[in-house]
């Protein structure tokens, strides 16, 4: 925003943002693909063409389902805010480049817990993660309001973020759980992708920016 008005897309500075926010969103878009790929990579057939192959299997397909549904949640909810978002910062970049590191986390402790899903050290592995991947993705969305200070729009939309913050409380609650059940672990960390499978609809509708 400047004194003459609103910055068109088509001048220089307007053709530098979309530039920037569509070269991160593309580099995640292709960083989260890959982790899907490489969980998919990861799933077993049964060993025997029966219902007891199949039960062997089901775990590690159950554990793959959640995290397929958590990455597909952190695509989904990534694009509307790199969409909402006028400009970004190095901070904003090595934000998410921090979090795409987490996620990429995902797929080991997915075949961790697929193979031994049962034991505490698995389910809690799987819950740091996953904890620590929301709290970056709260650091994100404080880092692109802070290159956006002068845009009241975004932060209006964004509000206080409850489910940004109730999020790592609620895996955190599930690692610990881990040592009394692991199964109580896992739906600490349901509940949360629960809790994120609609949209975050604070960052659509009007304040979406054309590309």
């Amino acid at each position: 925003m400047t004194a003459e008005g609103p910055r068109s897309a088509d001048s220089p500075s307007g053709e530098r943002r979309a530039f920037d926010t569509h070269r991160l969103e593309g580099f995640s878009d292709g960083v989260m693909a890959v982790i899907i790929t490489i969980m998919a990579f990861q799933l077993k057939t049964p060993l025997t063409a029966d219902f007891r192959g199949l039960s062997a299997r089901l775990p590690a397909l159950a554990v793959y389902v959640l995290s397929f549904t958590m990455i597909g949640i952190y695509w989904n909810n990534h694009h509307h805010l790199l969409r909402a978002t006028e400009k970004i910062s190095s901070w904003v970049m090595w934000t998410n480049l921090l979090l795409l590191f987490w996620l990429s986390l995902i797929p080991f402790a997915t075949a961790w817990v697929g193979t031994a899903h049962a034991h505490p050290l698995p389910a809690a592995t799987y819950g740091v993660v996953a904890l620590l991947a929301a709290v970056t993705y709260f650091v994100l969305v404080q880092a692109i309001l802070r290159a956006n200070s002068d845009d009241p729009a975004i932060a209006s939309a964004v509000g206080r973020d409850v489910k940004g913050v109730v999020s790592p409380l609620i895996y955190a609650v599930g690692v610990g759980l881990a040592a009394v059940s692991p199964y109580l672990s896992y739906i600490c960390y349901a509940a949360v992708s629960l809790m994120w499978f609609i949209p975050d609809r604070r960052l659509t509708g009007s304040i979406h920016r054309a590309p």
